[in-house]
């Protein structure tokens, strides 16, 4: 990835422009799915993360403005936004924990995939209106697990409930932490 020189103020507003009158006359438009997708390593308690090529093949991880906020497409940058990050995040704890609670419960647990979807409204995220929410309006989390042998409804079920008692993002994104920001000067 090539360093260019930063946008300016007047840019970023020039590039904003169009989308913001695109979401204004078409509220549904700025409405985004993100997704991510994971699949369980069969020989360690591991979740491979499926990522576009141009992530694949880039140096660093960059996070950057979404295509739907004036950024550049991520297929040619490299670049994800956060809100694909936090995605990929849920789906990689997501599926280390599925993992390690079927080992504990010596669930057969041959194969699985974990796909988490998120919707975004962007008009919150560019304060074209305020009662659009900045951030997720929903996360749809997803398993699809290929058992050895028959395992039952009551141990699935269990299996779920202690993977989403005990993954880590899901229960941070899901109980609102307290969070508390600062700023220093270099």
């Amino acid at each position: 990835m090539s360093e260019t020189k930063p946008l300016t103020a007047a840019e970023l507003r020039a590039i904003q422009a169009p989308i913001k009158e695109k979401y204004k006359a078409d509220p549904a438009s700025a409405i985004v799915t993100l997704s991510s997708s994971g699949t369980l390593s069969s020989t360690s308690i591991a979740c491979k993360l499926s990522t576009g090529a141009a992530v694949k093949e880039a140096k660093e991880r960059v996070a950057g403005l979404h295509p739907a906020a004036g950024g550049p497409d991520a297929a040619i940058s490299g670049e994800l936004c956060s809100g694909d990050l936090l995605l990929e995040a849920l789906v990689a704890c997501a599926g280390v924990t599925l993992k390690a609670v079927a080992t504990a419960l010596q669930i057969p647990l041959l194969d699985a995939t974990v796909k988490a979807d998120g919707d975004l409204d962007f008009r919150g995220t560019l304060g074209i209106d305020r009662n659009a929410p900045v951030g997720f309006k929903e996360i749809r989390l997803q398993f699809e697990c290929d058992f050895e042998g028959d395992v039952t409804e009551e141990r699935t079920s269990k299996l779920l409930a202690l993977t989403e008692r005990y993954c880590v993002v899901l229960q941070t994104i899901s109980q609102k932490p307290n969070i508390s920001s600062t700023m220093k000067r270099k």
